[in-house]
């Protein structure tokens, strides 16, 4: 108490003598600056602590001590108590430092107090995502290994390290005058330190209840989540434009350098390779794709559409769109533009004709799948899009699963349908995006007990709710979207669950406008609000990254897997085919078939090279086989049968023009055009040799039936013709006596012809004669021994009456009967009529080639026109008027074959050939065996092989 008593008044004459001094009332005398001295002594550092309140209350600042009037004074020796101490001024000096060093250290002590507060608050908003480490890449999880936040807190430095930190008062003594106001009493810093303690009392002693405190951190979490959520759109939104400005920049030199293929687009190769060789989908396929499957109209199609940022599938109310899988395979690219596997055309995605175009083209691909008779096929179309800013996977969209078959279905189509998305999703590394609709029941619901037989411990299922702005409204209870979210309503397991808004349900929304609407619909969502939803769980953008991360994780996973397999099925390919086909080199289908067209299109240039001599031959002599029939029968025999030598000519004049007129060019050409196909045939299929491989026979065979279909004659062919029969058949003068000769000699060989026939029907008319009866134990029927009597009967008039006409009379058919009755033998007229036919004809066939015996030697009677009633000779003319139209006609006619019609069955070849080239349904069905498909089996395998080789060396060149 003393000392606070002795303080206080030393403190007095302190202020006392300041004021005087600051007021300007000039400087201190001896006297009072001796007292004055003594009471600075006494006002230590503790004695300063305690009247500091006393200090801070005084109405009257004062300035630093470096503001003190300082002079140099003149003390007189004789007065030596008032000489002032030399370490005056170093003291002040270090009591104001000290003070200094004191407000730093507090300042660094609860600035390091509230940053381990803040970032402990910080840490409490942060969501625990531990359980969807799936869904965060890997390197965040290992960020672990590397930062320890527990550790990073622990290590917030103390006071007494704060101290080390702080700069040289040396240093700081020259701007030291510009702390001078936050050190003087009422400053502004002493006024903001009171401030804070201000604020930090009241905020103690503000009362806030549980409820209202929760409902504040959860706005505090939504408006920060919202606002990453903006500026990580916004980050995107620059990435976006920043990639298309590079990969436009590195589209400049496409022409000048090898395009280089993206990851997804080699991965996407090989799919399709293992598509086309494994098209049951069996075990041989467990590379990894995105199956997206759902009831009928639960959105499957728009939430592919939301991920591939583009309206690019068909779609209907209600009905049936997706009638076959479509493989789509989204990738980074300077355009947004889709392009199917087999076709070049490019279709922009950011114009709504090429849209309209590429959703039609789907349609027609998809309805072009689908067989008569059925609904659905299993058949996947390909389809790749690129834009920058798209999540690299491939993706499979099925047709949806139906209850009910309605009309105009086929009836197994629930059946095919439940097949293709089994088939789909056993693959074990297929990743199953299953959609659900959440504005229907949830017991609706049929894909849900299809995925949980397929991934009974969702282990690569992802669950999409979609329509939930439909479901908030129409739901009774919200907790119910909540049970389905968090998997505790449906009887299945997952990896995540996401819950996505796909537009209003008008199909001419853009993307942009789906979008916006879906982020601004959870925005103001109470399902956020409440915590029901998670953050992480809405938006198809929160989606695509999901299924996009889980998808390349899976890849990594099971990639190289699969290629250790096919490298074990090549080497059993080629030991097989080693062991059956040692000699022969492995050609596939399509090999073999450039193989078989070349030897085929050789075979059609040599129908160029055969000789005239031999087309004119063969040509003669088919259509002397057609027509000899019609010569001898409608012409010969009537004319020959007139006993008249004017009335032959008459009626063989008559009967050549109105063949020629009618009959003979169209016989002509047909015969023509047999004998082009018997040539095409012959050098199609007969042997090579050793050459010849039967594997090519059946493709050979089509190729000449369907090009013989296609080709057609000229139809100005037979009017030409026509013209030069008719005149070569008014010709009847034969100029030499070869031409005589040679006349009789076709005119005896084709009477030779029609009697053999002739009496090949009598033999079975009458049956076997006696010889053959007795050599060979034949007998005769009753009606052939009827036939037999006749004969005989009719052949006893013929001797008596060789000049008998070819007609029977009515009495001489009556002689015949009752000659034959009265040997017990009844017979009818007709019987009578007929075998007088074949008797009468071969009799006049005798006569007739005895007559052409004779007319060997006529020629110098026709020569000089001598008439002699016993040798004319005007069917030895007829025969070498007919022989000569044939020679003429087959003139013609190879003309024509070699001119044009041999040309143009090479070019209708060469055109089923390109058609057969296109069509892998043909090939297939035309090149077939064991050796065909090892040999198809094995390219294939090597093709697989060297891709995802390709491919995996990509993988880690990217990692």
């Amino acid at each position: 108490m003393w000392r606070t008593r002795q303080a206080a008044a030393a403190c007095e004459v302190c202020r006392s003598f300041l004021s005087t001094s600051c007021a300007g009332r000039g400087p201190l005398s001896p006297p009072r600056l001796h007292l004055l001295s003594r009471s600075i002594h006494l006002l230590r550092a503790p004695t300063l602590r305690l009247l500091r309140p006393q200090l801070r209350a005084s109405s009257q600042p004062f300035s630093s001590l470096s503001h003190l009037p300082l002079r140099r004074w003149k003390l007189s020796p004789m007065r030596p108590s008032y000489q002032p101490r030399r370490h005056f001024w170093p003291a002040r000096l270090a009591a104001r430092l000290l003070r200094l060093r004191y407000l730093i250290l507090g300042s660094a002590v609860g600035g390091g107090y509230t940053a381990k507060k803040t970032f402990d608050q910080w840490k409490d908003m942060i969501p625990d995502l531990s359980d969807y480490k799936w869904i965060v890449p890997d390197f965040v999880w290992q960020l672990d290994e590397y930062i320890d936040l527990e550790k990073l807190s622990k290590a917030l430095p103390d006071s007494e390290a704060l101290a080390k930190l702080l700069p040289d008062f040396d240093k700081l003594a020259g701007s030291f005058s510009l702390f001078k106001d936050f050190f003087s009493p009422g400053s502004s810093g002493e006024t903001a330190f009171r401030a804070t303690d201000a604020s930090e009392s009241d905020r103690q002693f503000k009362k806030v209840t549980d409820k209202e405190k929760v409902e504040q951190l959860q706005e505090e979490l939504l408006r920060t989540q919202l606002k990453y959520q903006r500026i990580l759109e916004r980050l995107e939104k620059e990435n976006k434009e920043l990639r298309k400005l590079v990969l436009q920049r590195d589209d400049k030199g496409i022409h000048h350098r090898n395009l280089k293929k993206s990851l997804i687009d080699m991965y996407s190769e090989v799919l399709d390779v293992l598509s086309d060789y494994d098209a049951s989908y069996n075990t041989q396929d467990h590379l990894p794709r995105v199956v997206v499957v759902g009831d009928q109209s639960a959105g499957k199609t728009s939430v592919l559409e939301m991920i591939a940022q583009a309206r690019i599938f068909p779609r209907g109310s209600g009905e049936m769109m997706t009638r076959s899988p479509v493989k789509v395979t989204l990738s980074e690219g300077p355009h947004h533009v889709a392009l199917f596997k087999d076709s070049s055309r490019e279709f922009d995605l950011t114009k709504e004709e090429d849209l309209a175009a590429l959703r039609r083209e789907i349609e027609l691909r998809m309805r072009k799948n689908v067989k008569e008779g059925y609904t659905v096929s299993p058949e996947t179309i390909s389809l790749n899009v690129k834009g920058p800013g798209l999540q690299r996977m491939v993706l499979v969209d099925l047709p949806g699963v139906i209850n009910t078959v309605t009309a105009g279905m086929a009836p197994d189509t629930k059946e095919t349908i439940f097949s293709i998305s089994k088939a789909y999703m056993q693959n074990p590394n297929a990743i199953i995006l299953c959609i659900q609709d959440g504005s229907v029941d949830a017991e609706r619901s049929i894909v849900t007990d299809l995925v949980s037989q397929m991934d009974p411990h969702g282990k690569r299922t992802i669950f999409v709710l979609t329509k939930v702005d439909l479901a908030e409204r129409n739901v009774a209870s919200p907790s119910r979207i909540q049970q389905i979210i968090e998997g505790k309503l449906f009887p299945m397991k997952a990896l995540g669950y996401f819950a996505v808004v796909t537009g209003k349900g008008n199909s001419s929304e853009s993307i942009e406008a789906i979008r916006d609407y879906e982020e601004e619909f959870f925005q103001n969502s109470k399902l956020l609000k409440t915590s029901m939803l998670k953050a992480h769980q809405v938006t198809t953008r929160n989606l695509s990254l999901a299924v996009s991360d889980c998808f390349w994780k899976m890849v990594r996973e099971s990639v190289e897997q699969q290629a250790d397999c096919f490298k074990a099925t090549r080497f059993n390919l080629e030991t097989e085919w080693k062991n059956n086909y040692p000699r022969l080199r492995e050609l596939d289908r399509n090999e073999l078939f450039e193989k078989a067209k070349n030897e085929i299109l050789d075979e059609v240039i040599s129908l160029s090279q055969v000789t005239p001599k031999h087309w004119e031959e063969i040509l003669q002599q088919m259509l002397w086989e057609r027509v000899s029939t019609h010569v001898i029968e409608n012409i010969y025999l009537p004319a020959a049968q007139t006993m008249n030598s004017g009335t032959f000519n008459t009626t063989v004049d008559i009967k050549l023009k109105q063949w020629t007129d009618k009959q003979l060019p169209t016989k002509a050409v047909e015969v023509a055009w047999e004998t082009l196909q018997e040539e095409f045939s012959r050098f199609m299929t007969e042997p090579k040799g050793k050459e010849h491989d039967d594997i090519f026979d059946k493709l050979k065979q089509a190729v000449k039936e369907e090009s013989i279909k296609r080709h057609k004659w000229n139809d100005f062919a037979e009017d030409s013709l026509r013209v030069i029969q008719h005149n070569a058949l008014e010709d009847r003068s034969i100029t030499d006596k070869q031409q005589w000769d040679a006349a009789i000699y076709f005119m005896e060989e084709a009477l030779r012809g029609r009697l053999k026939d002739t009496e090949t029907v009598l033999e079975s008319m009458v049956g076997p004669d006696w010889k053959k009866r007795w050599v060979h134990w034949m007998g005769r029927t009753h009606e052939q021994s009827v036939h037999n009597e006749t004969k005989n009967e009719l052949e006893k008039m013929l001797k008596c009456n060789e000049e008998h006409p070819a007609y029977l009379a009515s009495d001489e058919i009556t002689t015949v009967r009752k000659n034959l009755e009265s040997r017990g033998v009844d017979v009818d007229p007709s019987l009578i009529k007929d075998t007088w036919h074949q008797v009468y004809r071969r009799h006049f066939l005798k006569s007739a080639l005895t007559h052409c015996n004779l007319c060997r030697r006529g020629f110098y009677y026709y020569q000089r026109h001598f008439v002699d009633s016993e040798l004319e000779c005007n069917d030895v003319v007829l025969f070498w008027r007919i022989q000569r139209m044939l020679a003429i006609t087959a003139n013609t006619l190879r003309q024509q074959l070699t001119n044009t019609e041999v040309r143009r069955l090479e070019k209708n070849v060469k055109e089923v050939l390109e058609d057969f080239a296109e069509d892998g349904d043909k090939k297939v069905k035309l090149l077939t065996g064991k050796r065909v498909q090892l040999a198809e089996d094995l390219k294939k395998v090597r093709e697989i092989q060297e891709k995802l080789d390709a491919f995996i060396e990509a993988l880690h060149q990217e990692k």
